[in-house]
């Protein structure tokens, strides 16, 4: 099983609806998926519950952390939803350690009986991130093209706590960064202008899409998709054109991120 954790330390940029994406199309492509959402808002958990796809555990996230052993049915789609007890583990300082090694013999327990896991986290630099950022395979970073955005990728690198660096020093030197997403993207001057400059100074932390110079990932800001994550419904299966559109736009780079966190052929029967 490989892991991915989805990390910004910016509220508000679309984690939760990259990763809603992301394990959708791993599902309907035949990957077994868990899902972990340890975002204490929890929105990765309405969505998917929403959408009725996974099997929901009946354990919550915050006690994957806090127990020594706890499991999940070995089913083709299971969600571990957030709950409140999340925000107050950054609060126990002497049981940050335990908290790591739990969440860690968590995941591998699960080898073998999913195929991908993907993580959501929090915007704040504490005990969760830094779990999961220990335990990953790799780290996706979705951001929005604007200055904050572009300020923050130090953060992401830099982080004297929870940057990619400092885990890989650390913690974890397996921690493989897929890169930066730029998600909500309009064809604005604005924007393009912010990407140009992104491209610029961060070109090697973009996601290549094909072979093509200037061909990068991303997620376009279309309105299907935040009546998708309202709804629980998959864009590809909604009968707005406009839903259907934004999936031929956005599948790609789904398509893109698949392949780099499980390479193989798909599996196992959707």
């Amino acid at each position: 099983m490989k892991t991915l954790v989805l990390a910004n330390q910016k509220g508000g940029v679309g984690k939760s609806a990259v990763a809603t994406l992301l394990a959708h199309h791993l599902r309907r492509a035949g990957r077994r998926v868990l899902a972990v959402d340890l975002d204490h808002q929890g929105n990765l958990s309405s969505v998917l519950q929403r959408s009725r796809r996974p099997l929901v555990a009946s354990v919550t996230a915050d006690l994957l952390l806090t127990q020594a052993q706890v499991d999940v049915p070995a089913e083709p789609f299971v969600l571990v939803p957030a709950a409140d007890p999340l925000l107050w583990l950054e609060r126990q300082p002497a049981q940050h350690t335990p908290f790591a090694r739990n969440l860690r013999a968590f995941l591998r327990a699960q080898a073998g009986r999913f195929d991908v896991c993907i993580v959501d986290t929090n915007p704040n630099p504490d005990i969760r991130l830094i779990a999961a950022l220990a335990s990953a395979d790799f780290v996706l970073s979705p951001i929005q093209l604007n200055q904050e955005a572009i300020d923050g990728v130090r953060g992401l690198l830099n982080h004297p706590r929870v940057g990619v660096h400092k885990i890989r020093a650390l913690l974890n030197p397996a921690l493989q960064l897929v890169g930066l997403l730029p998600v909500m993207v309009e064809a604005t001057p604005f924007q393009r202008a912010n990407f140009a400059e992104i491209v610029r100074h961060h070109q090697s932390l973009l996601i290549p899409l094909t072979d093509k110079p200037g061909e990068f990932a991303f997620i376009p800001k279309r309105s299907a998709v935040a009546e998708a994550q309202a709804s629980g419904d998959l864009l590809w299966e909604m009968k707005k054109t406009a839903a259907r559109d934004a999936w031929a736009e956005i599948e790609p780079t789904m398509r893109r991120l698949a392949e780099i966190v499980d390479p193989q052929e798909p599996h196992h029967a959707a």
